[in-house]
């Protein structure tokens, strides 16, 4: 099921196009990241898919209704942390929960400590919005949208303002939400930290989308591998199998291997190749880490 489609979807601001052209779908189950540097056009994007903007141009499906009274009544199905949380200064986490369990006109009043207790907010007490940290302002403004307990979640740029140990726990918080059925849209401008979490990836540079790929797509493009320049391939190719037990490799050139397996540890590779009698006239690490790869996307938009 499609739980969010947008087709062409533009957004101007002064006529600069924040995003541009932009088509995209979440499937129900993803954890689905959005990766692109500060300005790139998550955040807007993201408040257009949340109708808090309206696109210049283009299609926004959410949950297959894009006709406004549907769409009306699709939007009760999701919650949203977008930029800094619309909460109130000098209420305290439980009042300001309870305000939108007011304004929302949800039943239950245990859904508040429901929810503090999900974010480790229950220890605030009489403490004010206002004073709260970054970290925990983000932690209250989840709070509030779990509050109705959403079928789709929205989360731009969740860690910010967390330390090593609150990353580790939002990190958790969303896997979770997901194995409880949960769909969620998530934005970042770190991929290291988004493919711990994300099942789909799409990169956006300057509003433009550059790529859509899977986790094991991602995985598959950073591929880490040998690089080994010999004399002769063919008979290398067999010495792998027969000594190293080495299936996963691949000629790539009349003289070239790359080699998937013991990627760690290459003198063992050379000194198993020479000692049969094959001349290694190079070999070198390849394959880009995450942070790389997403450089070189962007680098290539760029050029």
């Amino acid at each position: 099921m499609e739980v969010l489609k947008t087709q062409d979807l533009t957004k101007r601001y002064g006529g600069k196009a924040a995003v541009d052209n932009v088509s995209l779908t979440v499937n129900q189950g993803d954890i689905f990241g959005l990766i692109g540097q500060n300005g790139a056009g998550k955040t807007t994007l993201m408040r257009v898919a949340a109708s808090l903007t309206r696109a210049d141009s283009g299609h926004v499906e959410l949950f297959g209704e894009s006709r406004p009274a549907e769409m009306a009544a699709a939007r009760t199905r999701m919650g949203s942390v977008i930029e800094i949380p619309a909460l109130y200064g000098n209420l305290t986490a439980h009042q300001n929960l309870e305000y939108y369990r007011r304004l929302r006109g949800i039943q239950d009043t245990a859904r508040i400590n429901e929810a503090l207790e999900r974010v480790g907010l229950t220890d605030t007490g009489k403490k004010k919005f206002k004073n709260f940290s970054l970290g925990m302002k983000q932690r209250l403004g989840l709070a509030v949208a779990i509050l109705g307990q959403p079928e789709f979640l929205i989360l731009d740029e969740p860690i910010n303002g967390l330390d090593p140990t609150g990353i580790v726990e939002m990190r958790e918080f969303i896997r979770q939400l997901n194995k409880e059925g949960i769909t969620i849209l998530i934005s970042s401008h770190i991929l290291t930290e988004l493919a711990q979490v994300a099942t789909r990836y799409a990169i956006i540079h300057h509003g433009k989308l550059l790529k859509m790929l899977t986790q094991a797509e991602l995985l598959e493009e950073c591929k880490q591998a040998l690089l080994v320049v010999v004399d002769d391939a063919a008979k290398a190719g067999e010495v792998l199998e027969t000594t190293l037990g080495i299936r996963d490799y691949e000629r790539t050139a009349e003289n070239q291997l790359r080699i998937y397996e013991h990627v760690s540890d290459p003198s063992e590779v050379t000194f198993r190749l020479n000692q049969a009698g094959v001349r290694v006239a190079s070999i070198q690490d390849v394959g880009d880490g995450l942070e790389e790869y997403y450089t070189n996307i962007i680098g290539g938009a760029a050029r």
